[in-house]
Formats: structure tokens, C-alpha cells, sequence
């Protein structure tokens, strides 16, 4: 059996206002030839697949219109869940109707295992799908306690729980695989995803993730990664286009699984050619030299954040002339010099690294002061990141 897993599409996002609607259209076009070329069996979305609870109505015309050429009528069926960004309700409102086509679409937390048949090879996938269990959308209260800890610990425990009771079900002689929206404890994140509970509450041990699932198909995180410290093949596939400009340089994909009952699973990265690339550009010789490169056609076809080494502050004529030679900078940030002076003043200090981290803060933020819980979480995310450190060495 041959699955594709992807996720986090994030339909109807756009960049500091750029909208990015025909680039989403390009993937979705993409994933299409991809089904067809690589002989899919079955499409697995784990997740976001709008970016909003109230989706723009192209964002949701374009995912319909999507899925109904991906299951071409139940010949190779789409199973999607509800991650943080999705309206659960509104997800899988259209199920009634889309079931028939082929097209599964689970909103809430079910303790109803996803029994889905395949018409070419005559197997059967069984999918313990899991959509973002929030404790709203859970409607239960894992902890009494305030304590972070302890509502970590808890929610840890009822993912753990879920997993074993509804992989309970899987009959033999069947394709297991295992599907979810949330944090692995470990896992490499980006800027773009929000809101992600990174060192919070809502996140899961590895070694909770089902071992009795050949897969387990993963969304939220937008960096692919493979989950190490799983007792079995676990996986973010990834979004589909960068969101923010720490995913610069980062090469985006969907994943194949070969997969057979009681095999172990084959994963295979599918590299993606739809959406611009996004390019953090410093340019150290100024604005000259930004116009040169322009000129010469370089980051033609791109979203750039640029950074321009100046001595006096830009113009607002430069500024202009810049965005219309090249209508793909999203950010202009001059650099000057006595900026570079104190960046490297500030790195030569022995400061606590609490210390450190408002300095930075207050220059990212043009001098905003970050509040003792904003402090107190990078500080929890360090000792985290220590820790993990040292059990590897």
C-alpha cells in the first residue's frame, strides 16, 4: 500500500499581507500530478488545513476543489483532520456528502477507529485519527492543578491512553497507521506556527505515540522531521510553503510510505517546486548594491526580507524606489553601524543569559520590555533543550 502524508496547508494565509492564494494553487495543482505520477493509494492530511477558523471562501473552494481531484470518486481516498487553525465543526460539516466521494474528514477527538478500503489493491487502511485535542475541544479538564507540569503530565497521559485504546481495535492482516495535530516533545518548530504550545501544557512524549501503528502521520510543525525517540516510524511532513523567514533555505515536501500489513513502513521525501522561496537578503554595501542585484535579476521570483547596511537612515524615496524595482521585499531593516557596535559590545558581556535575552528582545522589538512569563518560558525552553542535550551525549 502506497500512502502520501502531508499537512498543514494553511489555505487562505497570506505574508505581512501578500496574498499567497496562487502559490497554494500551485501546490494543490502539484500534489495532484504527484498522486497520479507516485501511484498513491491513499492521501493522509494531518492537519491545518486552513489557517483560520473562518477561512476566505477561495481558500475553501480551492481545498474542495482539491480533494475532489485527489480521490477522484474514492479511487484513492483522502482522510483529513482538524488541527488548531481549523474549525473542527466546519471541517467536517461536509462529510455527509464527501464520505461518498472517498473523503473522510474527522473535526473532533473519536473514539471511532477510520476503517477506510482500498479499491485497487483490495486492503484495508485502519487509521486512528486523532484531530488537535485541546482541553475546549476535549471538553474536559485534565488537571485540577494550575501547575504546568502537572497539565502536561496529564494531558501526556490521556494521548498515551487514546492511542492504546482505540489501536486496541486494529484487526490483522491490515494496514495500521496513526494520524495527529500536536507537539512532540523534541521536535525542531518554526516562527510561523502559531499558536504552537512550545514548552507548554500541550505537548506529548515521543514514546506516547503508538508503537502498534506502522506510521504515525504527524502535522503542526512545519520543519519535516522524522520523530527519533518513537518506539515506531514517526513523521511531520511539514507545510507545503514557507510561512515566516525562519523557514528561509528550507526545502518543503510531502512523504510516501510503502507500507504492507505487519511490514515496516518505507518513508521517501517528495521535494515541492510550487511557492516562492522566502530569503533573508543583507546587503552590506547598501542600496546600490541592492538595485545591482536587482538589476542582474537576483531573488527575482522571491519573498525577501532585506536588510541594508546604511550609514544615514533611508529615505522614504528609497524606500519606494526599492519596492518597486522589486515587489517581493516584504521588509526593508536598516543596519547601521553603531547598531553592529553595540550587537558585538552586548556579545562580549558574560550576562545572565535572562539578561541576554532582554537586551535581544528590546532590539527586535524597537524596545519593548518582555514580561517575567515570556522570561520564564525561554528559560524553561534552555533547560529543556540542556536536558535533551545531555540524554544524547
Amino acid at each position: 500500500m502506497r500512502l502520501l502524508h502531508t499537512a498543514d496547508w494553511h489555505l487562505g494565509r497570506s505574508l505581512e499581507g501578500r496574498n499567497r492564494l496562487a502559490e497554494q494553487q500551485a501546490f494543490l495543482d502539484e500534489l495532484v500530478e504527484i498522486v497520479k505520477s507516485e501511484k498513491v493509494d491513499a492521501v493522509l492530511m494531518a492537519g491545518d488545513v486552513f489557517d483560520t477558523v473562518n477561512p476566505p471562501a477561495a481558500a475553501e473552494q480551492m481545498f474542495f476543489d482539491a480533494i475532489a481531484r485527489l480521490s477522484r470518486k474514492g479511487e484513492c481516498p483522502f482522510i483529513a483532520i482538524a488541527g488548531n487553525h481549523d474549525h473542527p465543526d466546519r471541517l467536517a460539516a461536509s462529510f455527509p456528502l464527501s464520505k461518498e466521494l472517498g473523503i473522510t474528514l474527522v473535526g473532533l477527538p473519536t473514539m471511532e477507529l477510520q476503517r477506510i478500503p482500498i479499491r485497487k489493491s483490495g486492503q484495508m487502511l485502519e487509521i486512528a485519527a486523532l484531530p488537535y485535542p485541546s482541553e475546549s475541544r476535549l471538553k474536559m479538564l485534565l488537571s485540577d492543578s494550575a501547575e504546568e507540569l502537572d497539565v502536561r503530565n496529564q494531558y501526556d497521559d490521556w494521548v498515551d491512553s487514546y492511542f492504546k485504546k482505540i489501536t486496541s481495535n486494529f484487526q490483522p492482516g491490515n494496514v495500521h497507521v496513526a494520524m495527529s495535530h500536536l507537539y512532540v516533545a523534541g521536535s525542531k518548530e518554526t516562527e510561523s506556527e502559531r499558536p504552537v504550545h512550545i514548552g507548554g501544557a500541550y505537548t506529548v512524549a515521543a514514546e506516547s505515540l503508538p508503537e502498534s501503528a506502522q506510521y504515525v502521520a504527524l502535522g503542526h510543525l512545519h520543519r519535516p522531521q522524522i520523530i527519533k525517540r518513537a518506539k515506531t516510524e514517526a513523521r511531520y511532513s511539514g507545510s507545503p510553503l514557507s510561512y515566516s523567514f525562519s523557514e528561509s533555505g528550507q526545502a518543503k515536501s510531502v512523504t510516501i510510505i510503502d507500507v504492507e500489513p505487519n511490514g515496516k513502513a518505507k518513508v521517501e521525501e517528495i521535494y515541492l517546486a510550487a511557492g516562492k522561496p522566502l530569503v533573508a537578503w543583507e546587503a552590506k554595501n547598501g542600496v546600490s548594491e541592492v538595485f545591482k542585484c536587482i538589476e542582474d535579476g537576483m531573488h527575482q521570483n522571491c519573498w525577501v526580507d532585506l536588510s541594508i547596511h546604511v550609514e544615514d537612515a533611508l529615505s522614504m524615496e528609497e524606500i519606494q524606489r526599492l519596492r518597486k524595482a522589486h515587489d517581493g521585499i516584504v521588509h526593508i531593516k536598516p543596519v547601521f553601524k553603531e547598531t553592529l557596535g553595540e550587537q558585538i559590545a552586548v556579545s562580549a558581556q558574560k550576562l545572565p543569559v535572562d539578561e541576554l535575552f532582554t537586551t535581544f528582545y528590546k532590539r527586535q522589538t524597537g524596545g519593548a520590555v518582555p514580561d517575567e512569563q515570556l522570561i520564564s518560558l525561554f528559560l524553561d525552553l534552555i533547560s529543556e533543550e540542556n536536558i535533551e542535550r545531555e540524554e544524547t551525549e
